[in-house]
């Protein structure tokens, strides 16, 4: 039995992007906005301008106040105190500016990463999204947006501007001093590449390791919360309090282990000023003891340490940060590199809704998991306005007829044709809207009643969706709800019953007004009373529809135009419910078998 600490090693990984990969992948929101991007650089650089010019303006105050011209003594320091204060003016207004282009760029930039990490979740295939739990998924694409931002900060604001200043002061040291700018830059260069080291090779597995332990959270938080009437109903509150417990537990433990590596980086970083400011520092009072720096040159040493040492603290920090940034915005970056399972043709046309036949010509079709395939070279043909029904046991291929037909997989070969179209050269939404679905539990959103039934057709009026709620027999326990049409119904419909969820579901698929009717044994979850209401409503829904009805009781398919016998992938037998129950067969012997259960 595999433990958390198992499944996480596997999902650390999978996580196969590099940071230049990821980083690539946020540099290319930069880009989408350039008439935003470069100003706020160039600002940036400006200010980097005069940080660098900084301790210039310190060292010419201070040689004007020790030792002043003569004949000038009352006045030439205000020259420059004057460039002093312009400098430090100058780098808060430029820093200032630069924020105004950047800051609305990193929104839109943190709007439409969402919304595109979302659109491309929505495309993956329902094989995905059943091997992945819906709250891990959520949390990755929300924590992105914020590893974007972090990420961007990080790179554009810190980064890049306190490399810009250390190189550059080093180097002015170096035309000046020789072998104080070559110590400068010798320090510099060894802190930045053991961060850089040290964050990638000994801090990025264990962040990698409790960010995935931070994805289970809000899986199992999920699971958990959205199954909660299972959880009452077996009094199972402290087992899920305990499940939680070991997730958060593992996390809190690679948490821990992830901050003390970052506590060991900032101990070593610490070493490294310690060694920069007494280098700077005794080499100055050196050089000033033997007559070739002045007080000025002192002082100039010390801002230029003062504003080094700060730039060298954010350059730590943030080369963490960026890392932090960059794996909370891989697995989006993974999402975008992930082409859909199941995509359209390009330039895939929409369907064009007609009579509703439906034809599997020679289909092949395995599942993943599957060596052998489910289908080979099936064909069937189910007429316009016909009611097909399918019955047979657990994994004869039924419900798959129905996912192949709104195409939620794909078929290794053969074709699939509604009213003579493949399917697979139109666009997907616009054939699943032709296909109207009830199923037998279904799942409703977090919206009011209303919304729910307008689903079906975006911008339907108030009175059409009435009209399909009546036609469903559900406008009169609608109206009992304590706001009727504008009651919220819960997450996935709990407050409603499952025979209200049922019927909402039907006055979904009469408002749709789709040629093609799928009925998941809609009757399955009602009492005898309701089963009567919503029989008569599923009747008048199929009037005119090409209907396929999956059968779990036999009792409601008696009227079937055709009943289909699926064992193993193929059809085994076919006809009416008199005749196949005359010729004593397979269909004969499950309606027997019910029967008696009757």
């Amino acid at each position: 039995m595999s433990t958390i600490e198992d499944d996480d090693e596997d999902e650390v990984r999978q996580r196969t992007l590099s940071n230049a990969q990821v980083l690539r992948f946020v540099a290319g929101f930069w880009m989408r906005r350039r008439l935003m991007f470069f100003p706020a650089v160039g600002l940036m650089l400006a200010a980097v301008g005069f940080d660098l010019t900084m301790p210039w303006a310190a060292r010419g105050l201070v040689d004007g106040v020790a030792a002043p011209a003569a004949g000038a003594v009352r006045h030439a320091p205000w020259g420059a105190w004057a460039a002093f204060v312009g400098v430090n003016i100058g780098f808060a207004l430029t820093r200032n500016a630069s924020l105004r282009f950047w800051n609305p760029l990193a929104a839109r930039n943190m709007e439409e990463m969402t919304n595109e990490a979302f659109q491309r979740v929505q495309s993956f295939s329902s094989d995905w999204h059943a091997n992945n739990f819906a709250g891990a998924t959520v949390r990755k694409v929300s924590r992105a947006m914020w590893g974007y931002d972090l990420a961007s900060d990080s790179v554009v604001l810190s980064i890049g501007p306190a490399v810009l200043v250390l190189v550059g002061l080093s180097l002015s040291m170096l035309l000046r001093w020789p072998l104080v700018g070559l110590f400068s830059l010798t320090v510099v260069l060894v802190y930045i590449a053991a961060n850089v080291a040290l964050v990638q090779f000994y801090v990025r597995p264990a962040n990698l390791r409790s960010i995935a332990y931070d994805s289970r959270i809000g899986g199992a938080l999920a699971d958990a919360i959205s199954a909660n009437p299972t959880v009452k109903a077996f009094g199972a509150e402290a087992r899920e309090d305990q499940r939680l417990a070991g997730v958060t537990r593992a996390w809190s433990r690679a948490a821990q282990r992830t901050w003390g590596r970052f506590m060991d980086v900032w101990a070593i970083q610490n070493v490294i000023l310690i060694v920069l400011v007494a280098g700077l520092s005794g080499l100055l009072v050196w050089l000033w003891s033997i007559g070739q720096a002045s007080a000025g040159d002192v002082a100039f040493a010390i801002t230029s340490f003062l504003l080094m040492s700060g730039y060298l603290r954010n350059v730590g920090e943030n080369v963490r940060m960026i890392q932090r940034g960059l794996d909370d915005a891989e697995d989006v970056a993974a999402f975008m590199r992930q082409a859909p399972q199941v995509a359209d043709a390009e330039g895939a046309a929409d369907f064009a809704p007609g009579l509703g036949e439906i034809a599997f010509d020679h289909v092949t079709f395995r599942y993943k998991s599957q060596a052998a395939p489910l289908y080979e070279r099936f064909s069937l043909v189910i007429a316009p306005g016909e009611r097909a029904a399918l019955v047979g046991s657990t994994g004869s291929g039924k419900s798959t007829f129905v996912k192949l037909v709104q195409r939620l997989y794909d078929i290794e070969a053969g074709r699939i044709l509604i009213d003579g179209q493949d399917i697979a050269a139109v666009s997907q939404g616009s054939l699943r809207r032709a296909i109207a679905v009830v199923p037998q539990d279904p799942a409703l959103f977090h919206r009011t009643v209303a919304e729910n039934i307008g689903y079906a057709r975006p911008g339907a009026t108030l009175d059409e969706i009435v009209l399909a709620a009546r036609r469903a027999r559900a406008h009169e326990f609608i109206l009992r709800l304590p706001k009727g049409y504008d009651t919220l119904v819960g997450e996935r419909g709990v407050k409603l019953s499952g025979g209200e969820r049922q019927r909402v579901a039907i006055a979904r698929a009469f408002l749709a007004d789709a040629p093609v009717l799928v009925l998941d044994e809609a009757t399955s979850s009602l009492d005898v009373e309701t089963e009567r209401e919503v029989q008569a409503a599923t009747e008048a829904l199929m009037q005119g529809r090409t209907t396929i009805v999956i059968a779990h009781r036999l009792s409601t398919i008696r009227h079937a135009d055709r009943i289909l016998v699926f064992q193993g992938g193929r059809v085994i037998e076919e006809g009416r419910h008199g005749d196949l129950v005359a010729q004593g067969g397979a269909y004969a012997r499950l309606n027997a078998v019910a029967e008696g259960a009757a």
